[in-house]
């Protein structure tokens, strides 16, 4: 997973591509050519209210100059978006950083891509990243009406390999249909709220796919049992070979931190991968919602944010 310094991006554009969407354009005030990225990718942005958000890259990922977001304005959410839509204006300057990708495209001769709401982000630049390769696609995308779907202009060019399904029109989405049988040869990727990422889980599920086979990304935190040990354990930031007990009421980052770590974070719920941190030893008990199941199986890396250890102790590469 990649990332990026900290840099300064000045907003050369703002306009609307749904009820409740405003479209973000950014570039570098003296113009210099951006962090490339890849699809799936996201950027972490420090607006002038002081919150930092998380959001999907949608625009040309070929354009060197220039990123391109889009932000729904979130009625109850803690005042990123609504000041977004309602007091950032072009030529004001914000924090950028990253980009990084948790949901990178891996290369597959076909793709089914689900996505719900403003979900549709991160899917534009695979399905353009298709088109050039060459896979076959399709999409389902739904949202609650009609005007509330963003892009759909943008869509209407590939014809029938894109569905629309407005809730208020037609209901939930056909995901069993859709999705068909398992194929060794598909890659599905879905995006959107967490009921739909349910839903496709369970539909992947029930028709067979292997778990490898769907890939997904949440914009909020997925919800996870108790830890699997409730006792102190400790951490060993291996940089300075300085130890710290963590106990059950602070997090593994703020105990590093405490320690003299400097660790950078966002979200602070395991969901951006800001905080991504090697695991050198010990095992540790993800509550992320990132990283797929190989990658846990694997225990090489940990959000220390959220996740905590399943051993007496840990060692982090910090």
């Amino acid at each position: 997973m990649d990332s990026a310094a900290v840099d300064r991006l000045v907003v050369t554009g703002k306009a609307s591509a749904a009820e409740g969407v405003a479209i973000l354009e950014l570039a570098r005030p003296d113009g210099r050519r951006l962090p490339d990225w890849t699809p799936g990718a996201h950027i972490d942005v420090t607006l002038g209210n002081g919150e930092t958000r998380q959001y999907s890259l949608c625009g040309d990922r070929w354009d060197a100059h220039r990123y391109r977001v889009a932000v729904l304005r979130e009625v109850d959410g803690r005042g990123g978006s609504a000041y977004v839509h309602d007091e950032l204006a072009a030529g004001d300057e914000v924090t950028l950083g990253g980009p990084r990708n948790n949901f990178a495209m891996v290369p597959s001769a076909r793709y089914v891509f689900v996505a719900g709401g403003i979900g549709i982000t991160p899917l534009l630049p695979m399905i353009t990243q298709a088109e050039r390769v060459g896979a076959e696609w399709t999409l389902l995308y739904g949202g609650r009406r009609r005007a509330s779907m963003a892009f759909l202009d943008d869509l209407a060019r590939y014809g029938e390999r894109v569905r629309v399904v407005p809730q208020d029109e037609a209901g939930l989405l056909p995901l069993a249909s859709w999705l068909g049988g398992p194929r060794t040869d598909t890659v599905v990727y879905c995006c959107g709220p967490a009921p739909l990422l349910a839903a496709v889980e369970q539909t992947v599920a029930a028709a067979g796919w292997a778990p490898h086979r769907l890939r997904t990304e949440r914009f909020t935190a997925a919800e996870v049992g108790a830890p699997v040990r409730d006792a102190p354990f400790t951490v060993e930031l291996a940089r300075t070979g300085t130890s710290v007990t963590v106990t059950p009421q602070i997090s593994v980052l703020a105990a590093a931190r405490d320690a003299g770590a400097t660790t950078l974070s966002s979200c602070e719920k395991g969901t951006c991968g800001t905080c991504e941190t090697t695991v050198l030893d010990g095992v540790p008990d993800h509550r992320d919602s990132i990283l797929a199941d190989h990658e846990r199986a694997a225990g090489d890396c940990m959000f220390p944010c959220v996740s905590r250890s399943c051993t007496d102790r840990l060692v982090l590469d910090l």
